[in-house]
Order: structure tokens, then C-alpha cells, then sequence
């Protein structure tokens, strides 16, 4: 028995078929009812019972590679004839596939670079995770800022942290560049709060940094009023109100007519005829000082927006959380802002 397999498996391996008729011939000498596999399995009853595990186990081995052997032959077969068949018609239309979009937030972002980028700001960005110095100290954060609570920032450890802002950005760049600069700081940054549809544990903020000799409250004022005009519209007018953050002195809170009412009054101004978009202020001298520039020489200005505040705004989105649900729906509305 074991001669008569090893005889039927050179058989196999040496049958050639080069056409579908010779395949059938393979199929019917040697896997149909009447083929010689299936007399060996006959036969079978008539092995040995202490030889029938091995005889068994070849047989079946047998079998596999014929069948293999004649199922990639008939593949191939009707790949080539597929390939013989076939005739492409170039004057058929071609498929309609459809197109992708820009996130909201990234329309807006490259929105704001592109307006800053027209009067000379660059963009730099840095790590989103950040140490005590460049987050809070380097910033004129006191050891008891309210900023510095748990409720407030994700700690990693006692040294480092995610970026509440791109703030730590400006640090970086007054320690390694010498002034003068004026630059874009986009990016990510990270506040344990609760989500909801105002608020979120993320969201993403640009802000911008000028430092030159003889900088004042005036060039930053006429900045961002160009800003806000090019961003909303030509008729967009400014309003400055006093505020305070720790790396600036003076601190203001910028708002903007509202654009959606004419200032007018509505529910997204709260009928007030104005909506809040930034904070800024000029740059307090001790955070010069920290960053090894002469606050004597130089001085400059700083602010910061929110991306997802200015997407809402523009674009009247009244849910934060729409814009990380990744909803197909929601996303296909903005196709249209690519272009």
C-alpha cells in the first residue's frame, strides 16, 4: 500500500495541464468516485489495524495535494482566460469617488494662521507635555495660582504636566531666540474639566507673540482689530476691557460686534451687540526678565483665542462637543469651506 502511494504521488506531481481539457482529465483520473484516490480509500479495509493510522494519514495527505494541485491549476486557468477576455473600454465614464474635507477646526486654524502669516507672524509650536518652569513659573504663575490645582491641569508626575496653553510655546521661544519675533504658537492643550457643550478636557488655542524694541498698547491694538476685521468682516469693530492674567500687564479681554446680529442684539451676544474672542495684553516685564530679555530694551505683546471658540462663532455650532464625535453628518456640512 505504501509503494502504491508513493507510485500515485509521483503521478500527481508530474501531471501537467496546460489547458482546461487536461484538468478535467486530472480531475477524472484522479479525485472522481471512480479515480484512483477513491479506490485506495476502497482498498483501505484491507491494511493491517496496526498500520492503519499511517496508511490513513498518507492516503489523506494524498488527497489534500491533489485536490490543492487541481484547485490553484483551475484558478489559474480562468485567470487567464478572464485575461484573454478582457477588453478595457476607455471611453466609459470613470467612477465617481467620494471626496473628504477639512475638520472645521483645521478650516479655522489655517483661517487664522493665514491672516497673521500676511503681516509678517511665523508659526512655531512645541511639546504638549511641559514642565513646571515653561507651564506656570517661566509665566509669573505664583506657587498658589489657582491654575496650578488639581481641578485644573492633568499632573504626570510632581514635574510635568499637559499644557493648559500654548503659552509654554512663548517661554521656549524668548529663552532660545533673540528678539525681535513675532509668532504664532498654535497646538492642543489640556484642562481637567468636565465635558460638556461648552467645555471640554481638550481643546486647541493659537496664540501669538511680538517682542520688538518700542512695542505698545497701540500695535497690539491695531493687530488684532486687523485680525478681527479680515476674520469676520470689514464692518467688524473692537472693544478692549480690562482683565488679568499673570504673564501680562496690562490684560485686557477683546470683544467683537457681533457679526451674527450686526450688533443688533441676539441670543449668541446675549443682546449685548458684543462676543468675547481673546484675551491679551502686554507682556509683563518679569516674564522677560525669566526668559533672559532686557525689559529695559524690549517689550512686546501677547494673546491667545481658542480655535473651537472662533469655529462656533463663525460657523454657529452651539455644541463643543461635535467637533471630537467624529459624526460623518456633522463633518460633510463643512465640505463646502474647503473650497
Amino acid at each position: 500500500m505504501r509503494d502504491r502511494i508513493k507510485n500515485l504521488l509521483d503521478k500527481i506531481e508530474q501531471f501537467k495541464i496546460e489547458n482546461a481539457a487536461q484538468a478535467e482529465q486530472f480531475r477524472l483520473e484522479f479525485l472522481s468516485k471512480k479515480g484512483e484516490l477513491n479506490n485506495l480509500f476502497a482498498d483501505f479495509k484491507n491494511v493491517l489495524n496496526e498500520d492503519k493510522k499511517e496508511i490513513g494519514a498518507l492516503i489523506n495527505q494524498l488527497k489534500e495535494k491533489g485536490q490543492s494541485k487541481y484547485d490553484a491549476l483551475k484558478q489559474s486557468l480562468s485567470a487567464s482566460d478572464n485575461k484573454t477576455n478582457s477588453f478595457e473600454d476607455y471611453t466609459k465614464p470613470g467612477f465617481q469617488y467620494a471626496s473628504g474635507g477639512l475638520h472645521p477646526l483645521t478650516i479655522t486654524r489655517q483661517s487664522i494662521l493665514s491672516i497673521f502669516e500676511r503681516i509678517g507672524f511665523t508659526v512655531a509650536s512645541g511639546p504638549e507635555i511641559e514642565d513646571d518652569w515653561h507651564n506656570f513659573s517661566a509665566l509669573n504663575f505664583p506657587e498658589d495660582h489657582p491654575a496650578r490645582d488639581m481641578q485644573d491641569t492633568f499632573f504626570i508626575d510632581d514635574k510635568f504636566a499637559l499644557r493648559t496653553h500654548t503659552s509654554s510655546v512663548q517661554v521656549r521661544l524668548m529663552e532660545n531666540n533673540k528678539p525681535p519675533f513675532r509668532s504664532l504658537m498654535p497646538g492642543r492643550v489640556y484642562r481637567n474639566e468636565a465635558i460638556s457643550a461648552r467645555a471640554h478636557c481638550f481643546f486647541h488655542q493659537v496664540e501669538g507673540l511680538y517682542i520688538d524694541k518700542n512695542v505698545s498698547f497701540a500695535d497690539m491694538k491695531q493687530t488684532l482689530l486687523y485680525f478681527s476685521k479680515e476674520m469676520f468682516g470689514e464692518q467688524t469693530k473692537i472693544r478692549l476691557r480690562p482683565s488679568y492674567f499673570p504673564f501680562t500687564e496690562p490684560s485686557a479681554e477683546m470683544d467683537v460686534s457681533c457679526f451674527i446680529c450686526n450688533a443688533k442684539g441676539c441670543n449668541v451676544c446675549k443682546y449685548s451687540g458684543w462676543v468675547e474672542i481673546m484675551g491679551c495684553g502686554m507682556v509683563d516685564p518679569a516674564v522677560l526678565q525669566n526668559c533672559g530679555i532686557d525689559a529695559n530694551v524690549y517689550s512686546g505683546f501677547a494673546f491667545g483665542m481658542g480655535i473651537e471658540r472662533i469655529a462656533m462663532l463663525k460657523y454657529r455650532v452651539n455644541d463643543l462637543r461635535l467637533f471630537s464625535e467624529n459624526d460623518v453628518r456633522f463633518l460633510k456640512q463643512f465640505q463646502a469651506a474647503n473650497d
